[in-house]
């Protein structure tokens, strides 16, 4: 096995068009944590980048969804994630954003580099045109049935329920998700990576040089790709936003976000190293010190043969990480290509898979906001049930088991004996070790083994393997004061000082813990040195049995986890199935098409933007507000039946959408002269109908 001087580390950029949940964390960003904190921890030179994916048509279409832009879509899920990512322990070195600067200027270079060199091929061909929406529609929306496994609902760019790599002419009886239709083909000019060209480099990268150290399910997919034989690919996109292309003839072009979003990565690192030397960290504090750095430090940790890379990812991007973004980086001449990618399956909820969309999933802030003092509680619970090589299964009763019988009974009970004896009969002071007797020895012999075995898992990135040889050191801790009884024995004259050995020999394996854990629980390692009144020590101090010297004084012991009861894991069902409950279209019953109308009749109908100047509540009304409307045309009254959907505050500059020829009509002695347009939700929730950008008042809707 190779040594390397450095390593880089990425976790997938997650995509800063919604929240995310718990599936994620899973996925990728745990593991990468972990793995890091380990690598910190015994002094590796290390540095762990991630950031928000923030181009790609998703992010404009939930602007139009929230009614906002795409800027106030991704500054609000950037903070979001951002903040979840912290609470939760994962310690990035740097958080960094694709929409900044530095990120566009990065990817156009290599764009450039490629183009320069001749690698990239200029074609026009035919491609999906959504003729109502009025745009060429990215792959992600396009989707149909898969031609591989019969799949109805697979995208343009890959079916989730095969896997396999698709491109949307692929699809049978193709649709566009934005409004429905069958899309046509259209011509249009763009930018191909000739994947073809890299099949025999790629055989020899991966399918010679890593069918021993990748894990089965990264190497399976690739091997099948690259036996299927790969396709040219676009690299560019006909969008508005995103990172345009740097060439004179591309105006309305795009990168492709799956060309841009690994370049995240090394952008991130850029980014982190020109903060480091200018001093003004954004993000937050490095993890240790790396002494005088120059911007240019970066090109060390993507551009050196001796730099250890690996992705961490889930299932559904190792094409792009293990195929695309390495032929990219190759074809350049001047990066590395990973040297592991582990990804992992999918993590299921109580039996369905997770979902966003449908309800049926536990997002990273619903989480904090319901459990904000236990991040390691959910970081165990992950850990120990990882989809390393399959789908794994999150039940929220598993959660309250991890918790209470392993962390609540083991861990914590463990912690808690050593400290709270040693505080009652040593003055809490590290008593003397005295005489050894057999047990002792062995349980010395066995401390010094387990750091090795969880090392040996990590290396692998098997971690959970990892955790519970984790969790085996505090059950031999455990088992040591329940074989010995140190709380008989101290009722007995004359066996102080075996108690006394006893405890020093529990106390070093609890500072043991504080080291071990501390990649997994961070929250708790951190605890327990309070507790401990220790420093906080390296992974090479693992396995010692002189972590404490006798007499060291410890400090203020607690409780490092508290059992989770019944009626907690209930609600926490009740409001997952609440969610899923509310968010099924099922549930809603659409409103029947009204009886057919002529052009004629439509066009009578004289329907414009206004603006609202005034609003008030209707005395007597729990129904009515009197709006003051901007037509353009005058200013007018007109009575709106939404007082239980928004507040006479809410309205007062809101654009809405009005039939301005309606005969007047008298409401509770008030004429009203027009009627604001709304849309009702199935639950009967109304919301305005509004212009997705700011119009003068008097704009005709036709």
């Amino acid at each position: 096995m190779k040594a390397f001087k450095r390593t880089t580390v990425t976790a997938a950029l997650p995509y800063a068009n919604g929240p995310k949940h718990i599936g994620h964390l899973a996925g990728a960003y745990i593991p990468a944590d972990v793995y890091v904190r380990y690598l910190r921890s015994l002094g590796t030179d290390v540095v762990f980048v991630c950031g928000s994916d923030e181009h790609g048509t998703a992010i404009p279409n939930q602007a139009v969804k929230e009614n906002t832009t795409p800027r106030a879509i991704i500054d609000k899920y950037h903070v979001q994630m951002r903040d979840c990512f912290q609470k939760l322990g994962i310690a990035f070195d740097i958080y960094h954003r694709t929409s900044e600067a530095l990120h566009h200027q990065t990817s156009q270079e290599i764009f450039l580099a490629l183009y320069n060199k001749g690698l990239l091929n200029e074609e026009v061909s035919e491609q999906y045109y959504d003729d109502e929406a009025k745009l060429f529609l990215a792959d992600r929306y396009i989707i149909g049935t898969c031609p591989k496994c019969g799949n109805p609902n697979a995208y343009g760019d890959q079916c989730e329920k095969c896997g396999s790599s698709l491109s949307p002419r692929d699809l049978i009886n193709p649709r566009s998700t934005i409004t429905g239709n069958t899309p046509v083909l259209r011509e249009t000019k763009h930018w191909y990576l000739p994947l073809e060209q890299y099949e025999g480099w790629l055989k020899e990268w991966i399918l010679k040089g890593h069918a021993d150290d990748w894990k089965t399910n990264v190497y399976g997919q690739c091997k099948s790709w690259i036996d299927a034989g790969l396709q040219p690919r676009a690299m560019t996109r006909d969008l508005d936003w995103g990172i345009k292309v740097p060439l004179p003839d591309a105006e309305g072009k795009v990168l492709y976000v799956w060309f841009d979003a690994p370049i995240g990565y090394i952008s991130a690192t850029r980014a982190f190293f020109e903060e480091m030397s200018s001093g003004k960290l954004v993000y937050a504090q490095p993890q240790r010190k790396f002494g005088t750095v120059k911007a240019d430090d970066w090109k060390k940790y993507w551009q050196d043969d001796e730099t250890k890379l690996v992705h961490f990812i889930g299932k559904d991007n190792i094409v792009f990480h293990c195929i695309i973004f390495p032929i990219m980086l190759h074809a350049h001449g001047e990066f590395i290509v990973p040297d592991n990618v582990p990804a992992n399956e999918f993590m299921n909820l109580e039996g369905d898979k997770m979902s966003t969309s449908r309800g049926w999933s536990i997002e990273m802030h619903e989480y904090l906001e319901d459990f904000p003092d236990k991040p390691d509680v959910l970081r165990y619970s992950l850990l120990t049930n990882l989809p390393e090589t399959k789908d794994s299964e999150f039940t929220w009763k598993d959660f309250q088991t991890r918790n209470n019988s392993e962390l609540v009974n083991i861990f914590g009970n463990f912690v808690n004996r050593a400290l709270v004896l040693t505080q009652k009969n040593f003055n809490n002071q590290v008593p003397i070790k005295g005489a050894l007797q057999p047990i002792d020895e062995a349980v010395i012999a066995a401390l010094r083994e387990q750091p090795g075995r969880i090392a040996e898992a990590l290396e692998q990135y098997r971690f959970r393997e990892a955790t519970a040889a984790l969790m085996d050191l505090a059950r031999l801790g455990n088992k040591y004061l329940a074989d010995t009884e140190p709380w008989k024995l101290v009722k007995a004259e004359g066996n102080l000082e075996r108690v006394g050995t006893i405890l020093h020999i529990a106390l070093q394996i609890v500072a043991n813990l504080a080291i071990a854990a501390e990649p997994f629980l961070p929250f708790s390692a951190a605890r327990i040195n309070e507790m401990l009144n220790l420093k906080t020590s390296t992974w090479t101090d693992a396995g010692s049995d002189t972590l404490l010297a006798e007499g060291h004084e410890l400090g203020v012991s607690s409780l490092l986890f508290e059992k989770i009861e019944d009626d907690v894991i209930a609600r926490q069902l009740e409001k997952l199935h609440a969610k899923k409950a509310s968010m099924d279209p099922a549930k809603h019953a659409v409103t029947p098409l009204k009886n057919e109308v002529t052009f004629d009749d439509f066009a009578k109908l004289d329907i414009r933007v206004g603006r609202v100047l005034t609003a008030e509540k209707m005395p007597k009304s729990d129904k009515l507000l009197k709006l003051t409307v901007d037509t353009g045309v005058d200013k007018r009254t007109v009575l709106s039946g939404i007082a239980k959907h928004y507040t006479p505050e809410e309205m007062v500059g809101k654009q809405v959408t009005l039939i301005a020829n309606l005969a007047p009509r008298k409401m509770m002695g008030i004429e009203s002269q027009g009627m604001i347009l709304m849309a009702e939700d199935g639950d009967g929730k109304l919301r305005l109908l509004q212009p997705n950008e700011v119009v003068m008042p008097g704009a005709v809707v036709s």
